[in-house]
């Protein structure tokens, strides 16, 4: 039931938003274990870049889930960098901006990622 409904939420908010070539979709999505971001331009339907909590670089860290969840935001805007991608879109999936979620958010805009 739990999913269903962030699933009607994050259908409804992508209505609003879309990521391009120039201003991608950061995309994150959170399970109870694990965080994931990724960058997606909708334009051609292909993610440019995926950072998430399994990357081997973030997990031998050994961080508490929060202290990941902005080293996961952090990964993201360094290859956001790379790519040359300087504003994104943010899409929280449905679910409330609060809490890991917004540890990412924070972390990639220490990165220097613009929302």
């Amino acid at each position: 039931m739990v999913n269903k409904n962030r699933r009607k939420r994050h259908l409804h908010l992508r209505h609003r938003i879309s990521g391009t070539p120039e201003k991608p979709r950061l995309c994150v999505r959170r399970s109870d274990r694990h965080i994931f971001a990724q960058l997606v331009n909708d334009s051609q339907n292909r993610v440019l870049a995926g950072a998430s909590s399994l990357t081997p670089a973030i997990r031998e860290k050994k961080l508490k889930r929060m202290e990941v969840s902005g080293e996961v935001g952090r990964v993201i805007a360094s290859r956001a960098k790379e790519l040359g991608i300087k504003k994104v879109v943010f899409d929280r999936a449905g679910c409330q901006y609060h809490g890991r979620v917004k540890a990412v958010a924070d972390g990639a805009r220490e990165g220097g990622l613009k929302f």
